[in-house]
Parts: structure tokens; sequence; C-alpha cells
């Protein structure tokens, strides 16, 4: 059994002082949606999470799904998980009234997905593609598909799925073969085959509701003519009831290396003269339409790397504090000690906490401007919050699950020997983290929209923007150390040298993109995952600056956990910022491209 304790504190911390719910409180719609509310929210979630989803982790990598005749067989005990998640009306948490929702914030709904998927990640899965098709709907779904299948969705009676990927057709969309042909009675007859289809099919709710790409007969070639449908597994009647079983089937599951109590499937459409669908917004603008699902599971997978990396140090820490083994090199013990205390033991753990605390940050500041983006009364407050919204998604994504795969890895390093070993799951955690670097779009993938679209199409505006804001934050780094303890000190004067170089390389590498993109863009995108890399250290140290100037200044509050906080900063500016200059120079060595192209593809 997976003993996991969701980190409340830190993650109201992080709402209160980093993320500025007051400043979502105070938005329309958004009035119930205090610290308060946040925190009663959080220790609810914390139970479900810990005490339901939680303990079937290890079962569900254990005891995978099962295929058999076009049915799907969750995980015993993922039914009636999934019966409490949606009696407790966590799939409503952040969307709207109007259709059974609780009508909150993304950013208190943020850390509830987080515990969701530390707990247990097959299961979220479920959930978090729910989530998308909900947006889906609720931006591009006519009044008569909202009303039909929202409240079913928010209530988590029926789960959605996205199907993009074709055998034929990955990342590249333009590729997609689907069909919708018009069937004359306002319906269209959908057909052809999808793969990697998460929760395609199971046995945990009554109707599964697939958004679907494909291609109208007279649309034009490429990405401009793929369509969005709506094509449940049952048919709804005019009453809402279920109707007859509709023309998609399930052909099979994947085996998979992680992830395995997830039914990752394959399926088959039209097989039977068409399965029945119905056009989400209009014709051609479905890949539009399908993004807006897509970020939402970017956004999520991001969560995912955070979940993961929280569950695999956790599990680090309790076995380093009761494996003894070894004296300590500096002579203080005769025998020997837990090995909590050598020190590349707690290298490893600090490197863990430290990864983990500034992504959380920085995807928690981040849902915070999605929240700013869609519901500030100013326009202009809008377009901005959305801008900064759309620069991070990227690096939340990429970055935080690149780093989960460093934690759970050195999760496994910890235990030694027995991390190797299945029985103490910290090899469940690698595994599973595997897949969070490739699905919903690869690093690279997200590298290369944090270039192309997030940082050459405004001229590096939005990135400047956020180099601004860490230019204030080095100078309330300056302004606190007058009353700072004598020990918060060093580590306020060691943020400040390292942030301001990281900040300092944040700039040139911006500069070199912006410069050299158009010219010689094979040698921009060969440093993009560099970039994103790059970016993601420090915009997490940037937060755990902000993390560090709130610790001093209520440092006499919960000298416990803001000693910690200062410490895990320090931690950070040493051994992580610095890391940001051997990737700035191989961003910008890639100027000639010498090296990255001096191979021919036979020489391989």
């Amino acid at each position: 059994m997976m003993n996991y304790t969701a980190p409340i504190k830190d993650m109201v911390f992080v709402l209160d002082k980093l993320a500025s719910i007051d400043a979502t409180a105070r938005l329309s719609g958004f009035e119930e949606a205090t610290l308060d509310t946040a925190h009663a929210v959080l220790e609810e979630a914390a139970k479900f999470a810990s005490g339901v989803i939680a303990p079937l982790n290890v079962e569900g990598d254990r005891h995978p799904s099962e295929w058999r005749d076009g049915d799907v067989t969750t995980t015993p005990g993922f039914k009636d998980a999934f019966r409490q998640f949606a009696e407790g009306g966590w799939q409503g948490v952040m969307h709207p009234a109007d259709f059974g929702g609780h009508g909150l914030s993304k950013l208190i709904a943020t850390p509830c997905i987080e515990m969701l998927h530390s707990a247990n990640l097959s299961f979220a899965l479920c959930p978090m593609l729910t989530d998308g098709a909900i947006e889906a709907l609720l931006t591009a779904g006519s009044d008569d598909l909202k009303a039909r299948y929202l409240p079913k969705l928010i209530a988590a009676e029926w789960t959605g799925t996205m199907n993009l990927t074709e055998p034929q057709a990955g990342s590249d969309l333009s590729m997609v073969r689907s069909r919708a042909v018009p069937d004359g009675e306002g319906r269209y007859r959908v057909s052809g085959t999808k793969i990697f289809i998460t929760y395609g099919e199971h046995d945990m709710a009554e109707n599964i509701v697939h958004l679907v790409l494909a291609r109208t007969p007279d649309a034009p070639d490429g990405v401009k003519g793929i369509s969005l449908f709506l094509v449940p597994k049952f048919l709804v009647n005019e009453d809402g009831s279920l109707g007859e079983r509709n023309d998609v089937h399930c052909v099979s599951i994947e085996h998979k290396l992680g992830i395995k109590a997830s039914p990752t499937a394959v399926l088959q459409f039209g097989d039977h003269g068409g399965a029945i669908g119905y056009l989400v917004g209009e014709e051609n603008r479905g890949l539009e339409y399908m993004f807006i699902m897509m970020n939402s599971a970017r956004f999520a997978v991001g969560m995912q790397g955070i979940a993961v990396s929280e569950a695999a140090y956790q599990m680090a820490v309790a076995y380093a504090k009761e494996r003894v083994q070894s004296r300590p090199v500096d002579g203080s013990s005769a025998g020997p000690v837990a090995i909590i205390q050598h020190p590349d033991v707690r290298r490893m753990l600090m490197t863990m906490r430290a990864l983990t605390e500034g992504a959380r940050a920085l995807a928690y500041v981040a849902a915070m401007h999605a929240d700013l983006a869609h519901h500030s009364p100013d326009d202009a407050a809008r377009r901005t919050s959305a801008a900064i919204y759309e620069y991070l998604v990227p690096i939340v994504k990429g970055w935080s699950t690149e780093m989960s795969i460093e934690v759970a890895s050195l999760g496994v390093q910890v235990h030694g020997g027995m991390g190797f070993i299945e029985e103490t799951g910290a090899a469940q955690f690698y595994r599973d983290a595997r897949i969070l670097t490739i699905y919903e779009g690869t690093t690279a993938i997200q590298a290369n929209d944090l270039v192309g679209r997030k940082t050459l199409r405004d001229g590096g505006a939005v990135a400047m923007q956020l180099a601004e804001a860490l230019k204030r934050t080095l100078a309330a780094l300056e302004s606190v150390t007058l009353d700072a303890p004598q020990s918060a000190r060093r580590a306020i004067e060691a943020m400040r040298h390292s942030l301001k170089d990281a900040r300092d390389a944040f700039v040139r590498v911006v500069d070199f993109v912006v410069a050299t993109g158009r010219t010689d863009p094979s040698a921009v995108f060969a440093g993009s995952v560099p970039y994103l890399k790059l970016a993601g250290i420090v915009l997490c140290g940037w937060q755990m600056a902000r993390a560090l100037i709130e610790a001093v200044t209520h440092h006499e509050d919960d000298l416990s956990f803001y000693d910690a906080k200062i410490a895990t900063a320090h931690f950070y500016a040493d051994f992580i910022l610095p890391q940001v200059f051997a990737l700035e120079v191989s961003i910008v060595s890639g100027r000639s491209g010498e090296g990255l192209f001096a191979l021919s593809p036979d020489q391989f």
C-alpha cells in the first residue's frame, strides 16, 4: 500500500503567498473561492486521495485493466473508487454551476488535481481527459450538445476522451484520415481508427463521450480540413436516457511500461455503417477546438509530473529515515546511521524537494493567470494574463515532466538496490513518470511551441515581461535582507547572486532566439529543449526566491515551516540555478549547426 500525505501546508502557502488567491477571489463568480474555501476543499481532497485512491496505486500496477471481446475491465477497486469520486463532486470543482459544477477557480482545482495524480496516476487520467472534453464543449459546443452532455460529464456519470492519433498520424495531425460523412439528418457518420486513446473503453461509467478529429468529404487537405465530432459510446435519447450502442468499438488495449491500470485503447469507428457523430462548432475548425482540450491536458500533465515527484520524494524520505547503513563521513557517530545523514543522500533528497516545490509554485501561478485571463473585468489585464499563461503552459508541461523523471530516478537511487526491486514501489514512480514527457505533445513539441508561438511570434515580449518581474523580485530580495535573521542572510545572498546571473542568461537566450530564429531556424530549434529547460529552472527559481522573501518576512509565525522554506531556496540557489549556464552554452553554440548536422543520415 502506498502511503501518500498531501502537502497541504505547502499548497496553501503557494496559493496564498505566491499565486495571489485573494486576487482571484475578487473576480466575478469566484467570490466564494477564497483561501478559507481552498483550505476546506484541500482537506477533503486529501482525505479522498490518501484514503481511497492511493491504496489502489500498487494494485493497478500489479493487476492492470484487461480487454476481452471489446470490453475493458479496470483494476479491482477502480470502479467503486470512481463512484465515490463522482458522488463527492470532484469532477465539477472548476466547472460552471450552470451545468452542475461547483464553479470554483482553476487555482483551487489545481492542488486537487495534483493530489489525485500523486495518489494514483492511472486512476486520475480518466477525470483529467474528461476535464478537457468539458472545456472543449463549453467553448465550442452548441447549446443542445452542452445541455445534453455537460451535466453528465461534470457529474462524472459519463467520461470523456480525446481522439487525435491514428496509426499513420502521430503528432502530425495533417495526416488524419478518419472520415465524417453527413447523413442528411444533421448528423455525421464517422469512420476510422484511433490509437493511444486513454480510457477509450472502461467499466467505470455508463457512457463514454469521444471527441474525434475527422475530415468531411469536401474538406481541404492538411490541418485546415479537420473537424471535431462528438461520438458517444451509447447514443442519447431526447429524454437524456441512453439508447443503442454506437458503431465504435475497442479492438485492443496497449501493454505499457507504466500507468498500467489506465486502459490505452485502439478504437475502431464505423465498421458497421458509420458511428453517429455530432459536429462540434464549425467544420474545418476542429484542430482549433481540440487545442482547447490539448492545452487543458498539457497543463494537467505538467501537474502529473509535479504529483509523481511529490510521491516519489515522500517515499524516498521515509526510506532514508529508516534505512541504517555506514558511519557518517564526519565521524559524528561511531556506528552506522540512517542514510539521511549522509551528504549525497541529502543532496538527492534536497534536489527532489527543491525541484518539486519550484515546479508546484510555477504551475499554481500559471493557474492564477488562467483565472485572470478568463474572468478579469479589465481587457488589458485579461490579455496580459492570457499571454503569460500561454507562455507558461509548455514550460509547466515540458519542464515539470522532464524533472519528474529525474526526481523519480533519484527516488530509486536513494533506495539503492531496494529501489530496483518492484516491491518497494519506487520503481513504479519511475516507470509511470516516463510517459509524461511523451503524451499530449513530447518535450520537443512543447519546446518548439515555446520557441515559435510563444517567443518568436511576439519578439520575446512576454519573456521579457517575466524577466522584468524577476528583476523586481531581485530588488525585493535586497530590501528584505536588513530585517532577515542571520541564518537567512546567507540564503538571500546566494539567491540574489544565482538568480541575477540566471536571469541574465535567460535574457541572453531569449535575445538569441529572437535574433536568430528567422535567419537560422535549425540552429534555434536545435536548442529548443535546452531553452525550455533553462526557462523552467529560471522561472521556478523566481518562485523559490519569492517563497524565500515570504519565509523571511513571516519567519516568526512558523519557525519550522519557514526555516525549511529558507533552506530549500538556499539549496535551489546553490545547486539548481547554476545549471542554466551549461544550458545557455548549448543553446547559443548551435549557431553554426556544425556539430548538429555534421553526420549524414547514413553515418548514424
